[in-house]
């Protein structure tokens, strides 16, 4: 009975070190073949960073090749110095000879690494860059940024085209390049084109103080000029074309002041100041959408200036600066100021 119970006790332990040396050692076909895979891109992955560093080296090889020979070329054109001729003759052979030299030895180097470098089983596709090596000169090789900058320029002309297609359909003189009209239309008023005496009608409208007078001319045909009278203080004359100032000519009152003397200056440097002015304020009143409200502004701020030598300046509280009384008027309040004192 001993015997038995031994022997049962003996087979089972061999059958449970037969059950754990066949765990340790089988394996599905799965997990065969996924460590086949594994392996495989181990492999492939390795061989791939040993191509890319002979590629790497190769490629440095090259650029320093290429810097060598730039140098040896650039050394021939320098030529010798010309102090020792004989000298600097053996010289200039001899660094030229090292020069070579090292350029044979790179050359060598270079042949191989090219050598070394393993046969791809299919050519590398470089898309649309492929092109860019059939052109050798510096100038075709840096195609990027110009064609980067000649697409932001096309497309800035064609926004601006289209701004101006827009615009140019919006205008109503369309009689050279969308249709003839037959029937004659009748010129749309405008600045230029207006009434003779629309002038005489608009300094009317304006509410004139009883210091200042108006004389109209018209020595230039159908454009008039005013002779503005500003109590006894000043003359100014003013050049219109159709509804538009052109030109201002401040004076004194004892001063003449008539058609033939429309540019001259006044012999008073008060005055000349006050012509100043009036350019400045005819450039800020100018509206070619509203001209009469353009001259009525301008005929009230020139109206302004009747207590030219009366009133302090607004700043300083002072009469006379510099010898001059306050000869700017602000372009909205009508205040007088000093011309240093306006920008304080």
């Amino acid at each position: 009975m001993h015997i038995l119970i031994g022997m049962r006790n003996r087979i089972c332990d061999a059958y449970s070190n037969f059950d754990s040396s066949l765990a340790r050692n089988w394996q599905s076909p799965i997990s065969i073949g996924i460590r086949k895979e594994n392996n495989l891109n181990i492999r492939f992955a390795g061989t791939r960073i040993i191509v890319m560093e002979k590629l790497n080296s190769t490629l440095t090889a090259v650029k320093n090749l290429r810097s060598n020979v730039r140098l040896c070329f650039e050394h021939l054109a320098d030529g010798t110095d010309g102090e020792g001729v004989e000298e600097s003759r053996n010289k200039f052979v001899n660094d030229f000879q090292e020069r070579f030299a090292a350029i044979n030895s790179q050359l060598r180097e270079v042949e191989q690494l090219i050598n070394g470098l393993p046969v791809p089983p299919t050519p590398y596709s470089l898309g649309n860059t492929a092109y860019l090596a059939q052109e050798t000169s510096q100038d075709r090789q840096a195609l990027y940024p110009q064609l980067v900058n000649s697409y932001k320029w096309m497309d800035k002309v064609h926004d601006h085209s289209f701004l101006a297609f827009n615009n140019l359909n919006q205008n109503t003189l369309r009689r050279s390049y969308n249709y003839c009209s037959q029937k004659r239309q009748r010129l749309p008023f405008s600045s230029f084109n207006n009434d003779p005496d629309h002038i005489d009608k608009l300094l009317s409208e304006i509410n004139t103080p009883p210091h200042t007078s108006y004389r109209i001319f018209r020595p230039f045909g159908t454009n008039a000029v005013t002779i503005v009278t500003i109590s006894n203080v000043m003359k100014a004359a003013i050049v219109f074309k159709g509804v538009l100032i052109e030109w201002v000519t401040v004076k004194g009152f004892d001063e003449p002041l008539e058609h033939d003397d429309l540019w001259a200056e006044s012999r008073y440097e008060v005055f000349r100041k006050v012509q100043d002015h009036a350019h400045s304020a005819m450039l800020h009143f100018f509206s070619p959408t509203l001209p009469d409200l353009a001259v009525k502004s301008y005929i009230t701020w020139l109206n302004s200036h009747v207590k030219l030598f009366l009133e302090p300046c607004k700043r300083c509280g002072k009469f006379v600066v510099n010898g001059l009384p306050p000869t700017w008027r602000d372009l909205r309040t009508l205040e007088p100021f000093h011309e240093d004192c306006r920008n304080c």
